[in-house]
């Protein structure tokens, strides 16, 4: 792989990471002090470092606590951090979620609530409704992430299970003033589908989750598809106890890719942002970007070379058979290195802005027109490996995969594909 072009990508990875900074992006939106006093929630797998974030901005005392992923805490002297299991919920997320709901109680009209919410609190939060247990919610968000489902789909029935989504959890804090500072990882930066909006209500109810099921396929545990079709419906948006509420998304997959694109530029490549919001399975959105690359690379169109190809938003996998070890980014980059063998002067890289692709410990991986020549030097079907979801296994054997580690923000995904 070229030298040159890896770093390039690993600059606009940094770039966007950047972008996405809780601390910078925090400062201008902070609210004024209440009279009463101030308690801190949140969930996500930026959440400790947006917590930390907040008591070096903040003037005063504050209490609460945040939950994230094992592995992604920071040092915090205010505010407790607690760590649970992500994508799948477990205990530790369920007595968090307790804890969340603990903290508000007692609240009055003088306080105020800091939500610090990023992607990841969905599971993060592990609060099945009343008549449900978070064995039902496990197995719920097992089934799920098998799917293929896109993120609001999804968020459509976790919010029909859930005592803390949909907004929920801001009602607990009522009659207190509850300001939410979102780090958006969906696409359209919807803030109500961002962890399944706990401090946001949003649209949707029963139907909309019934349709889910439906449009998607989705095969529910029997407990769960028995509950959601009498379940009681999330709040409303126009509840009044909303009313005082804030609601601000501080960073995004449009500020990280423009940073990006701004280190492509410098670096004398033209950058093309096809979108900040693309869904659908990454091994078909990847012969779709393939396809562009391809145009450029043979025929110096739609966009002329040197180019870099930038998009963001957030694919899904659906799992086949008994699957290998992988992420929708990793899967992506390996159908796209399968689409473009043989071709030069195209680089890229897939990762997903967390640090953390799927379930192992690869924010993604790079490719070129030589990846998949090299894979099967090494032992390995590509295109079998893609067959079985088992993606991370490809990329591990030829020591291409991407590992920055956990970067303490959440904006979704990043693809970058330079044309020379």
């Amino acid at each position: 792989m070229n030298h040159h072009d890896k770093s390039l990508l690993e600059a606009m990875f940094s770039a966007a990471v950047d972008a996405a900074d809780p601390g910078r992006a925090m400062a201008p939106v902070l609210p004024p002090h209440p009279k009463g006093k101030t308690v801190v929630i949140g969930a996500g797998k930026g959440s400790a470092q947006m917590a930390a974030a907040l008591e070096h901005l903040w003037e005063g005392p504050l209490d609460g606590l945040v939950v994230t992923r094992y592995g992604f805490g920071a040092d915090c002297q205010q505010i407790k951090v607690l760590e649970a299991s992500h994508p799948v919920p477990d205990s530790a997320g369920f007595a968090a979620s307790q804890a969340h709901i603990d903290s508000l109680a007692g609240l009055t009209e003088d306080d105020m609530v800091i939500a610090l919410i990023s992607g990841g609190g969905s599971a993060l939060l592990a609060a099945p409704a009343e008549g449900l247990t978070l064995e039902d919610e496990i197995a719920l968000n097992e089934s799920l992430l098998a799917s293929g489902a896109p993120i609001g789909a999804m968020n459509s029935i976790r919010k029909m299970t859930s005592r803390v989504k949909g907004g929920r959890l801001a009602l607990a804090a009522h009659p207190a003033t509850v300001i939410s500072l979102i780090v958006s990882d969906v696409p359209g930066d919807a803030p109500y589908e961002v962890a399944s909006g706990p401090t946001v209500p949003g649209p949707g109810g029963r139907d909309a989750a019934l349709t889910a099921v439906r449009d998607y396929n989705i095969t529910l545990p029997a407990h769960v598809d028995d509950f959601l079709r009498t379940a009681p419906e999330p709040p409303n948006p126009d509840d009044p106890r909303f009313a005082s509420n804030q609601v601000h998304i501080i960073a995004s997959a449009t500020k990280s890719l423009e940073a990006a694109a701004q280190t492509a530029k410098a670096a004398g490549f033209l950058p093309a942002i096809l979108s900040d919001s693309i869904e659908g399975e990454a091994r078909e959105i990847a012969q779709m970007h393939a396809a562009i690359a391809r145009e450029i690379a043979t025929k110096n169109r739609p966009f002329p070379k040197p180019v870099a190809i930038l998009s963001g938003g957030e694919t899904t996998v659906t799992l086949r058979g008994t699957p290998g070890k992988g992420g929708r980014n990793s899967e992506f980059l390996l159908a796209f290195a399968l689409a473009i063998e043989g071709l030069p002067d195209i680089t890229a890289m897939a990762a997903d802005t967390d640090g953390i692709d799927g379930s192992e410990a690869n924010a993604g991986a790079f490719a070129d027109g030589q990846t998949v020549t090299r894979m099967r030097a090494a032992g390995v079907d590509p295109a079998d490996a893609l067959a079985r979801n088992n993606a991370w296994s490809a990329f591990h054997a030829i020591g291409a995969l991407f590992e920055p580690g956990p970067t303490g923000t959440n904006v979704n995904d990043l693809r970058v594909i330079l044309v020379r």
